[in-house]
């Protein structure tokens, strides 16, 4: 097959996009997304150019703008170009160059797709060909369906190369994806060499970038430097990684359909947590790479991942902390809660705490000295226990079955599904109580009774007294 059938044919084999739509090209000028924009227009594709100018090769980058202008003019479609200050966005945003450059050419190209028309098919009396926007207002119409970009096997060699050094998995070994949401990429298929003789059978003008030929970025360095020297030592390198590609999506797929497999197994959803059965996770393999993939969709990062694996062997209470979410060891159960408490059913309280929001109102933490005639609060909403018996972090939770204590003023255990049947709680009443634990052990049913085992005796000399205020 030649390049425009093998084009055809691959769209079709990873079904793409149909014949039927709208494609907005990204166009740099270089001789990629020339091809592309030719084997769009021979295939009878409908589509519209949108040019980014980063402006960061001074004269160089004007040019490419007034070559993607003519090229517009040639083909009888629009041409959309913005001008970045990508320098200044990279700076302000703390980024490199490169990822300046990737986010704010994806940023404007997504905000296309919601602007453009079907005017934009064809040139009209009233908006030229190759003019300019500044995406400021929004467009009637239907909008376009897919934006294109010109990555060929080599780029993709190139991506593999890069993931593989810089450790990101198995997921980073598929490298590019021929479909990702909005973004595709039909050239996948082929290599830069045939392009290149694409372009010159069909008498194709591009213009080069002379930033292509420079090692400073990480890129081209694989391309320019590591690449031709593997191929002294493995000639086939390149089409041996190329075949391979195939093979890690496939690969990726199966190990993402695995982890899925021990997710179901594993995770216990309760409200806003995740609860893991210790016991269940200590036996699961292989370990290490499954509590990865179950912590770091809450912000955890691959250091913490040993942290982690301790929890299964601390004393209740422990906990390791991301951005957004705590896991807390508590007894037999590693629970994922997040940090915003309102939104959590398990709290993890600490020494420091003075005020905790929950789901019900607030709790307030404060430690005293007892005074000679200190008298004991008997407000249920108010707790007064022995400090001197409390260890922290304490953990305040949701009650759950098989919960007990010891009820104020009893010597023996009490189950707390008893407890409330004794107090004659209505379901919607039970629903709503929490117990506060230290060490295990229940100090307080929160609003209710506190444990005799804490209660202040003739020996206290500290209190900690918690306030409950129910919202």
């Amino acid at each position: 097959m030649d390049l425009l059938q093998q084009f055809q044919h691959y769209i079709k084999k990873e079904n793409l996009f149909q014949p039927k739509d709208k494609l907005l090209i990204a166009v740099s000028g270089g001789v990629d997304s020339v091809v592309l924009c030719e084997l769009c227009k021979q295939a009878g594709y409908d589509f519209v150019i949108a040019h980014c100018n980063f402006q960061l090769r001074g004269a160089e980058s004007d040019r490419d703008e007034t070559f993607v202008k003519f090229l517009g003019e040639n083909y009888g479609v629009t041409v959309r170009i913005k001008k970045f200050e990508t320098e200044k966005y990279a700076v302000d945003h703390k980024l490199s160059i490169q990822v300046a450059a990737r986010e704010l050419r994806y940023n404007w190209f997504y905000e296309l797709l919601d602007l453009m028309t079907t005017d934009d098919r064809r040139p009209t009396n009233n908006q030229p060909t190759g003019h300019t926007t500044n995406c400021s207002r929004k467009l009637s119409g239907p909008t376009a369906s897919f934006i294109l970009t010109a990555h060929h096997s080599d780029d993709n060699i190139e991506t593999l190369l890069m993931n593989f050094f810089k450790g990101t998995g198995i997921v980073g070994l598929k490298a590019i994806l021929p479909k990702q949401n909005k973004i595709v990429r039909p050239l996948l298929f082929a290599r830069k060499e045939e392009l290149q003789h694409f372009a010159t059978a069909n008498h194709l003008s591009f213009a080069e970038d002379s930033s292509n030929a420079a090692d400073k970025y990480t890129r081209n360095y694989f391309r320019n430097q590591l690449i031709p020297d593997l191929q002294k030592v493995f000639p086939q390198v390149e089409f041996n990684l190329a075949n391979n590609l195939q093979r890690f999506r496939e690969t990726e797929i199966l190990y993402q359909q695995a982890i899925a497999w021990h997710k179901k197994k594993l995770l216990e959803q309760r409200g806003n947590e995740f609860h893991i059965p210790v016991l269940k996770l200590a036996r699961t393999e292989p370990l290490t790479t499954v509590l990865y993939e179950i912590i770091k969709d809450y912000g955890f990062t691959a250091h913490q991942n040993s942290d982690a694996l301790a929890l299964l062997q601390s004393e209740s209470g422990k906990f390791i902390q991301s951005p957004t979410h705590r896991i807390i060891k508590n007894r037999n159960w590693l629970i994922i809660s997040p940090n915003e408490t309102k939104a959590a059913a398990t709290i993890l309280i600490e020494e420091k705490d003075k005020l905790i929001y929950f789901s019900e109102g607030q709790l307030e933490i404060s430690v005293h000295n007892i005074t000679p005639n200190h008298k004991l609060s008997t407000s249920s909403q108010l707790a007064q226990l022995d400090a001197a018996n409390i260890h922290f972090p304490l953990l305040f939770r949701k009650w759950k079955t098989g919960d007990y204590f010891y009820p104020l003023g009893m010597m023996k255990k009490k189950k707390l599904s008893r407890f409330f049947i004794d107090q004659k709680l209505s379901l919607p009443q039970k629903e709503k109580v929490w117990v506060l634990e230290s060490g295990k052990k229940i100090i307080w049913v929160a609003g209710m009774r506190i444990d005799d085992r804490f209660r202040i005796t003739d020996r206290t000399t500290g209190i900690l007294q918690l306030s409950l205020i129910v919202t």
